[in-house]
């Protein structure tokens, strides 16, 4: 399954937080005093809920980081450079499925969450347990933003098609290229429903890669080395 690309996550700064509120209330200096006392403990539950909100943020992304790092961890008998290193891909599997799911348990509804499903879901399908993975794509599917369920979708995809439920994994990859995301493009969708119809009815294969077989890039060459396993018509 593939994995989400791993990006620097940006930490907010206390000065920047700080900056924020001197900001707020620069902005709203004539307000808070035309408003009296009721309006400034109002506005500095305000700022005290946004510089709250951005620490949490702060914190989620960092605890997303390490458990990304436990994943990108090798597996080898010996360090050449003395970075950490896991003896066996069970450890490994462990290490990465209890940081995962510590994260999605602690901050249960946000992105950062989503995406510890996602990664869950992604190392149990690598470890050929089917039923579990289903479960992690299927919440994320259902509760995550447009950017990670699109993902999740993917990998449901594949997983029906690999159960034996092919009308469900085509259903789901339709709805994917009728609906696109950041992260999963309609051509992606395409793609992956043609891989399945390669051998379970070519005809439909043939159609849904010839509008992308000359496309530029690596959409074009999929389609084109796709188009070549097909049987002559």
């Amino acid at each position: 399954m593939a994995r989400i690309t791993r990006k620097e996550l940006k930490a907010d700064k206390f000065a920047q937080e700080v900056g924020l509120t001197v900001t707020f209330f620069e902005e709203h200096r004539k307000e808070i005093v035309r408003y009296g006392s009721i309006a400034l403990v109002v506005a500095l539950f305000i700022v005290g809920y946004v510089i709250y909100q951005r620490r949490e943020q702060t914190a989620r992304q960092e605890v997303l980081a390490a458990a990304i790092r436990v994943q990108e961890t090798p597996v080898a008998t010996v360090s050449a450079t003395g970075s950490p290193i896991f003896p066996t891909q069970q450890a490994k599997d462990q290490a990465a499925i209890k940081a995962f799911s510590d994260l999605a348990a602690k901050y249960s509804g946000s992105s950062e969450a989503a995406i510890a499903q996602y990664y869950l879901g992604a190392i149990l399908a690598d470890a050929g347990k089917l039923a579990e993975a289903e479960k992690n794509f299927f919440q994320v599917a259902e509760k995550g933003d447009a950017r990670y369920a699109s993902l999740a979708k993917l990998s449901l995809a594949q997983i029906y098609f690999a159960d034996g439920r092919g009308a469900q994994g085509e259903k789901v990859l339709r709805d994917l290229m009728a609906h696109p995301t950041v992260f999963v493009s309609k051509e992606q969708a395409t793609l992956a429903l043609a891989r399945y119809f390669v051998t379970a009815n070519p005809a439909e294969a043939r159609k849904l890669l010839d509008p992308i077989k000359f496309q530029r890039g690596a959409t074009g060459q999929a389609a084109l080395s796709m188009y070549g396993e097909l049987p002559p018509q």
